[in-house]
């Protein structure tokens, strides 16, 4: 009898272990997308390039994330996220530097009933919310703001970040996140905080959100004297900021702070699908800035895509930005975009965008006041001539 219920009792253990195995699991996954690109007047010079471009619809990355059931309808979750440059094999995506998981590194609980909180470095509720309505999402960088001044193409990270995401109730979701300045004796310095909100019913689908990020490297924040120059984004506490390294917006990285107001709007009729978006972008300078003036870009963009068979996608974008404020310049951008699925991991795809600049624009090596450079989506290749093109032909891999 002992045998046998000592018999009885390995197999209840084993398919306990069994059964708790099978409630939590964890996944390896990633994308490389690469392409063969082309672009005219790419630098001050005006000098024309032939590369290879990486992360054009997505940034190339791998990850791995995972989920454990805890009861009562409540997991633990996490994700860890490396972004890489598959042309030189290099760790890291824009505004990551070489950081190992730079693009997300959370971990957190959800419950269908009661929404998700996570910790870690994060996308902001803009991000989650907001551009999936806009062209973005579908064609990347170069259906993008000029400069992503307004961070529609996913530039800026948040460290330190504590977000809330909401179940869905009727359509209607909201995000709110708040992200530690983590600067001693200076609990707001540098700190960064978001909230968004969507809903979509039937064919229609809005979204709208509010972020602000501060820059934890100005000398008030760190507590030293006027006589100390005014420290860049590239060294902030929490948010990576905009900053894609072109003229645009790149003499703005002494701020003290940005504010993004964002707003978009989608139908979706048969195999057409329309949106438009408008948002307000807001660089503030404080005593220790390298600029006066607070410097605002308005975006307003729009986009056609036709899904011609299901392996098919063309899309055409239109984005005008105007900054004013501390340096007045306007840029008008149109961008083309076909997407070819050859299986449900693979697709091929051909980008082109052209963009006219005009007015005055701050130059970030000079400091001074310039003529306005076209610089296309959030690549910030050259903004020396008043026009620019670029064309991507590439492919994209899942796994």
């Amino acid at each position: 009898m002992k045998r046998i219920a000592l018999s009885t009792l390995s197999l209840a253990l084993l398919g306990a272990a069994g059964a708790a195995h099978a409630q939590s699991s964890v996944t390896l996954y990633g994308l490389i997308d690469d392409s063969i690109q082309y672009v005219h007047n790419s630098n001050l010079a005006n000098d024309n390039l032939w590369q290879l471009a990486a992360g054009n619809l997505q940034g190339s990355r791998w990850g791995m994330k995972g989920t454990e059931d805890l009861g009562g309808g409540l997991k633990a979750i996490f994700q860890l996220e490396s972004g890489f440059n598959p042309n030189n094999g290099k760790m890291g995506s824009y505004g990551t530097g070489t950081k190992l998981f730079g693009r997300q590194a959370y971990v957190g609980v959800t419950h269908d009933a009661y929404g998700t909180f996570t910790l870690g470095r994060q996308y902001d509720p803009l991000v989650d919310l907001v551009q999936p309505l806009t062209a973005d999402n579908y064609f990347g960088s170069t259906f993008t703001t000029p400069g992503d001044v307004d961070n529609n193409d996913n530039s800026s990270r948040t460290n330190n970040a504590i977000k809330y995401v909401s179940p869905v109730w009727s359509g209607f979701q909201f995000e709110g996140m708040y992200a530690l300045g983590g600067v001693a004796g200076a609990t707001g310095a540098g700190q960064s905080w978001a909230g968004a909100a969507t809903w979509s019913g039937g064919p229609f689908a809005v979204a709208a959100g509010y972020f602000r990020m501060q820059n934890g490297n100005t000398p008030a924040s760190r507590g030293v004297t006027p006589a100390t120059p005014a420290g860049t984004w590239s060294q902030g506490v929490t948010s990576d900021a905009t900053f894609d390294g072109s003229n645009i917006n790149g003499a703005y990285q002494s701020a003290k702070s940005i504010d993004i107001t964002s707003v978009a709007g989608q139908y979706v009729t048969g195999p057409f699908t329309f949106n438009l978006r408008y948002s307000f972008a807001q660089y503030k300078p404080d005593g220790f800035s390298g600029f006066a003036s607070q410097q605002k870009y308005q975006v307003a963009g729009a986009y056609a895509g036709w899904q011609v068979t299901p392996a098919m996608l063309l899309g055409l974008g239109y984005t005008y930005t105007h900054g004013s404020g501390d340096a007045s310049a306007s840029y008008n951008q149109v961008s083309l975009g076909a997407d070819y699925n050859l299986s449900k991991r693979t697709d091929l795809y051909l980008l082109g965008a052209y963009q006219k600049a005009s007015g005055h624009q701050r130059d970030q090596s000079t400091g001074n006041i310039v003529d306005a450079g076209a610089s296309v989506g959030s690549y910030g290749y050259g903004a020396g001539s008043t026009s620019q093109e670029i064309v991507s032909l590439g492919i994209r891999h899942k796994f």
